[in-house]
């Protein structure tokens, strides 16, 4: 019988997107001289030594992986941005495949990709999903370690939880299960913020700039609001006040985006709740006018809030201390 119509071939190729190593090939039965006779023939073509694609044109975005993975041998999964890639943690398709390997291996420079290695990474890959990559929540830990800044790895954090792509809770253990992390304080830290519902660094900001140095009250953070005709959150609600603070990170909101919260605030409104917005400027270096304004939205609606200055040259009036009688 043909090696190449077996359906245990025909269904490896369909899996791994026509993309085979030469191990694989003997293993189903080809011999060295078959495959040398499709190198030449031009049927299949070689992507990195001893690792073939059994067809002709263009590889897909899958290909290129399944051909990384395999070059890199047994035990290898794709890691840190490419994960990411794969998990939907980011929509941009790296620039470069990351790999990790078993730690104590060192395999050939592989074009196109940075190798990683790591003691654990039997652990840290995902049991189903193919190609062979980490989960999602090692994804997140790898990529909070590579981070230029701990600002770009606390993003990394709100995006996966935010998303929905798995729990602080889940993270947690992930990073308890390394022995050595930078930032673990900081990170720690970052998962129980992300935890009660903090899903950004602006929102982090708001926090930590905002409302906690100037005595504002704590919001519910990332509430659920009026529910026909369907759901609606807001980042941040002040409750007895019928106040909703919204923090829109990005610089310009497209068309669509735009509208949507047009019809959410529109939609709050018409429940009694009014809407503030801030930018990232507003909130990283105008946080007292912020404070000051939330304030005021907060007394014109029957809840006075007594601010208080956040440093010496905050413009809030500092409250005055009554003299013992």
């Amino acid at each position: 019988m043909n090696p190449e119509s077996t359906p245990a071939w025909l269904a490896l190729l369909e899996l791994q997107s026509g993309i085979v190593s030469r191990g694989q090939a003997l293993r189903h039965g080809l011999d060295d001289d078959l495959i040398e006779n499709r190198l030449r023939s031009g049927r299949w073509r070689a992507v990195h030594r001893g690792t073939y694609a059994t067809f002709s044109g263009q590889l897909s975005r899958e290909a290129v992986l399944w051909a990384a993975v395999l070059r890199a041998g047994s035990g290898a999964a794709l890691s840190h941005q490419t994960a990411a890639e794969l998990h939907g943690l980011t929509g941009d398709r790296s620039e470069v495949i990351h790999l990790t390997v078993p730690l104590g291996r060192h395999p050939e420079p592989i074009r196109g990709a940075v190798v990683h290695r790591s003691g654990r990474i039997a652990a840290a890959t995902h049991p189903v999903h193919l190609p062979p990559r980490t989960r999602v929540e090692e994804t997140v830990i790898d990529l909070t370690q590579s981070a230029a800044s701990f600002d770009e790895a606390y993003d990394w954090v709100c995006r996966a939880v935010s998303g929905r792509l798995t729990t602080a809770a889940r993270l947690r253990a992930a990073l308890d299960a390394r022995p050595k992390v930078r930032w673990r304080t900081g990170l720690t830290v970052a998962l129980a913020e992300a935890g009660s519902g903090l899903h950004s660094i602006l929102e982090r900001r708001y926090v930590r700039e905002v409302e906690v140095p100037h005595g504002l009250p704590a919001a519910t953070r990332q509430a659920r609001t009026a529910q026909f005709p369907r759901s609606r959150y807001v980042d941040n609600l002040y409750a007895e006040a019928g106040l909703a603070v919204e923090l829109d990170g990005q610089v310009a909101h497209g068309i669509e985006q735009r509208r949507a919260d047009m019809r959410r605030d529109n939609a709050h409104a018409a429940a009694g709740i009014v809407t503030l917005r801030y930018s990232w400027a507003d909130v990283t270096e105008r946080p007292c006018a912020v404070a000051m304004q939330i304030a005021e939205v907060m007394a014109s609606r029957g809840v006075p809030v007594s601010l208080r200055p956040c440093s010496l040259t905050c413009p809030v009036p500092a409250r005055r201390r009554r003299r013992p009688s």
